[in-house]
């Protein structure tokens, strides 16, 4: 879906609009939607060119426009209806990622946003008989003690579950209160929690990363900014660029899909009374150590960490993670849960997980993860462009027509994440699981065949 914002004259004609939105449309583009102010919106000439071009027109409030982000704010336009852009506040409004901006076209300025699936995620790129580089889970599934756990779990899954001892054990391994802990059905319930127990002002989600909690906010009706974090900076987060007036921030470390870790002193910087900083740490554990994690911390106000076991203990459909915070927070989130939300197999998970053995055993993964990793980025053609750098179970590609070469290695057997779906990247851009050096080589010379292919 395209959406077309634009701001006109009063007394603008049907002609001009529809000229000025001609202008800029992509070739081909389908599902065309204009928006605009809604004082433009009610007048006969928009509604004339969407009837015209049988496309949907809405109109929005200035003081919803003026919340949005935008390349080109104008103080002059602001002076004159009230928010300091029309064209491109009306087309990113959506969640949409710019692709035209603002444009004058005689009494007409358009911008072009293109929609973005962010319910698309890396296992709706797996099919039978596929490599999967797609899903950042660990290969071959749990260790067969982990197993063993589950199954005495499913026995005992008769009774209703208590949280209780699970509670107690990630309490412990992160030096919280057990009223500091919220256990969840996965980390993306946390985000609809949030999105249900929050009423932000002014949301703010650093991009590109999971789009779970940038979708639960919009579906709960919650506006959200997008901080865009550029690749030329390595997509590190510049703490100063965080509106002053966010109310809720989101960010994740290391994020999905850049792989970067951002500094805990940087993200620490984020928090302030009346605001809640989220850090999505799905992924910590997958780093040596932990060292820029802020799961213990119990010193920064506002501070929620989300959790996740699905990725180093393989654990992706028994749908488990959980979130560390103030207690008056946590309590807030869990009053929006329905009885008993996380199963008992999920519930032994977390205890077991939690416990030290395990976290050791995780630390040794994470260490031999990076000489993995290291290994995959040896064995890249030329032509590949690593972003950011990489500290997680996944690495960031661009490569040129990178439509074509998803596509390509795909008939060669092999699954990757696509990456025009994260808000801020391009079809070029590729997530790619980390796998034995074994396996990385022998992806590394598919993508070389068919880079050369397409020369």
């Amino acid at each position: 879906m395209i959406t077309v914002g634009f701001g006109a004259v009063p007394g603008v004609t049907a002609e001009e609009v529809l000229a000025a939105v001609d202008a800029v449309l992509p070739p081909g583009a389908a599902g065309v939607r204009l928006a605009t102010l809604d004082a433009r919106a009610a007048e006969p000439g928009a509604r004339a060119a969407a009837v015209e071009r049988g496309w949907a027109l809405t109109g929005h409030p200035a003081a919803e426009l003026a919340t949005i982000a935008v390349p080109a704010p104008s103080a002059r336009v602001a002076s004159l209806v009230g928010t300091p852009s029309v064209a491109e506040a009306a087309a990113l409004l959506g969640g949409g990622d710019l692709v035209v901006g603002k444009t004058v076209h005689g009494r007409v300025t358009v911008a072009v946003a293109r929609d973005v699936d962010l319910r698309h995620h890396g296992d709706a790129e797996l099919a039978p008989g596929l490599v999967d580089l797609a899903v950042n889970v660990r290969a071959g599934g749990p260790p067969e003690w982990l197993r063993r756990v589950l199954h005495r779990a499913v026995d005992d899954s008769a009774a209703y579950p208590d949280p209780a001892p699970a509670r107690a054990a990630v309490a412990a391994a992160h030096g919280r209160s057990p009223d500091e802990v919220l256990l969840a059905a996965g980390a993306a319930e946390v985000f609809v929690l949030l999105a249900r127990a929050l009423a932000p002002r002014r949301a703010v989600v650093v991009h590109p990363s999971f789009t779970e909690p940038e979708l639960a906010l919009r579906r709960a009706g919650h506006p959200v900014t997008r901080l865009q974090l550029r690749a030329q900076e390595g997509y590190r987060l510049d703490p100063a660029a965080v509106p002053d007036d966010a109310d809720l921030v989101v960010i994740g470390n290391p994020t999905n899909p850049t792989s970067v870790l951002h500094p805990a002193a940087d993200l620490a910087r984020l928090t302030r009374p009346g605001r809640v900083v989220v850090v999505d740490e799905a992924f910590a554990d997958t780093v040596p150590g932990e060292p820029e994690s802020l799961a213990a911390r119990t010193d920064l106000p506002g501070l929620l960490v989300v959790r996740s076991l699905t990725k180093t203990w393989a654990l992706a459909g028994l749908r488990v993670g959980y979130a560390l915070g103030a207690a008056d927070l946590v309590t807030a989130l869990a009053a929006e849960q329905p009885h008993w939300p996380v199963s008992s197999p999920a519930l032994a998970a977390l205890a077991a997980c939690s416990a030290p053995d395990a976290r050791a055993e995780a630390g040794a993964a994470a260490r031999a993860l990076a000489g993995h990793r290291a290994a995959l980025l040896d064995a890249l053609p030329a032509g590949v462009s690593v972003e950011g750098s990489p500290a997680s179970s996944f690495v960031l590609l661009r490569v040129p027509d990178g439509q074509r070469v998803r596509a390509a290695l795909r008939g060669r057997g092999w699954a990757v994440r696509r990456g025009d779906t994260f808000p801020g990247l391009s079809p070029d851009h590729l997530r790619v699981a980390v796998r034995d050096p074994e396996t990385s080589r022998a992806f590394a010379r598919a993508l070389a065949e068919v880079l050369e292919a397409g020369r």
